[in-house]
């Protein structure tokens, strides 16, 4: 993973946790995400996206594919993995 997380404000009271990153990016660049993960689905569904101050919607595959060559979910995942295990939150299982 080429960008490095900067900031974490992570809410896992929710009924879906819900993440929110700042993550500084190849040539000084921003990307401001906030994401949550669906249990129902088992994935990470990006809710608002943010590029250098412009904002993207929750389109963010433009910048996985091209940056960093893996797909949204895998690049979700990557962050959710990092910022688990640094509140030691387990995602619950469902039945």
């Amino acid at each position: 993973m080429l960008t490095k997380i900067r900031k974490v404000k992570f809410q896992p009271e929710l009924k879906n946790p819900v993440y929110e990153v700042i993550l500084e990016c190849p040539k000084e660049s921003k990307l401001y995400i906030k994401f949550d993960y669906a249990y129902k689905n088992k994935t990470f569904i990006p809710s608002k996206v943010n590029y250098n101050r412009e904002d993207k919607g929750t389109k963010l595959a433009w910048y996985t594919q091209k940056v960093e060559h893996m797909t949204v979910q895998e690049f979700l995942g990557k962050i959710a993995h990092k910022v688990n295990k640094k509140y030691n939150f387990k995602f619950k299982e469902t039945i």
